[in-house]
């Protein structure tokens, strides 16, 4: 390494009362912004150079991402069409990614930047893990994501993440610290935990199908119909969303993926159904 920059690592300060443990988390350095100890940076480093490379013209993206608490855990849904301006650049993305066994994390934004900023959380979780012998909560994940985005704020980075997740604590049955937990987080710093999100440009269609069917009571199998139809109708209605549906369900014995399942199909058997309605 020859200078702070160099990949974003810095020399970590240390405690002797906590054996070693380094106590600041690794945050991507911005453009044109001093390091946090204020040392002199090389000719070459990224502080030197332009602040951004602006594209040659703007990429409209969508997406349709959901999540929302019933009586037996969390489910998370979202489509799988990553779109570029008028383009589908990709049919079959990912956009729940698990970041352990009782967390996974629904994404809206850019999709590289949503990409990076996974991998660097699930580092962070799992460094945690290895120091501390257990896993971090979902509301310290999310406080800990929160602030490693908010130095990006003003900047054209476009990151928004849903924690979807479970927090089992041995012995302790306080609802605030186990349970299902439901946190949004965007690449401002915001921070808000609720029973329902739905994120992207088809989120106010699905919001409608949420709003009109969501309730305590719901079994396993009508709230995952309930997102799917959610979903459905987002995708009929959004043209930046679309081709498949993911669906996952998080409880206290960790989260399970349904088959992935095409919304074509799901569409002309709503359209059947509509036709025997009119006969």
């Amino acid at each position: 390494m020859t200078d702070d920059y160099n990949f974003g690592l810095r020399r970590l300060k240390k405690s002797g009362r906590n054996s070693g443990i380094p106590l600041q988390f690794f945050i991507p350095t911005l453009p044109n912004s001093a390091p946090f100890n204020h040392r002199p940076s090389f000719p070459f480093s990224p502080a030197n150079r332009s602040v951004t490379v602006r594209r040659p013209f703007p990429l409209s993206h969508g997406t349709t991402t959901l999540g929302f608490i019933f009586q037996d855990g969390v489910i998370a849904a979202a489509d799988t069409r990553a779109s570029a301006g008028g383009l589908v650049a990709c049919p079959a993305v990912h956009k729940i990614t698990p970041i352990h066994s009782h967390l996974v994390v629904t994404s809206s934004g850019s999709g590289a930047d949503c990409m990076l900023w996974e991998r660097i959380l699930a580092r962070e979780i799992r460094l945690y893990q290895l120091r501390h012998g257990r896993c971090l909560s979902i509301r310290g994940t999310a406080k800990l994501l929160s602030f490693m985005l908010h130095p990006f704020k003003g900047t054209e980075l476009c990151v928004a993440l849903t924690l979807c997740g479970w927090d089992k604590e041995a012995g302790n049955t306080d609802c605030a610290k186990s349970g299902p937990k439901l946190i949004y987080v965007c690449s401002d710093g915001t921070r808000l935990q609720g029973d329902v999100f739905s994120v992207g440009s088809g989120s106010p269609y699905a919001y409608g199908v949420i709003d009109g069917g969501l309730r305590w009571s719901l079994s396993k199998d009508e709230a995952i119909s309930l997102a799917r139809e959610a979903v459905f109708r987002a995708t009929h209605r959004d043209a930046y969303s679309g081709n498949n549906v993911d669906v996952f369900h998080i409880t206290a014995q960790g989260w399970s993926q349904r088959k992935r399942e095409d919304l074509k199909e799901e569409y002309y058997r709503d359209l059947q159904r509509k036709m025997k309605i009119v006969e």
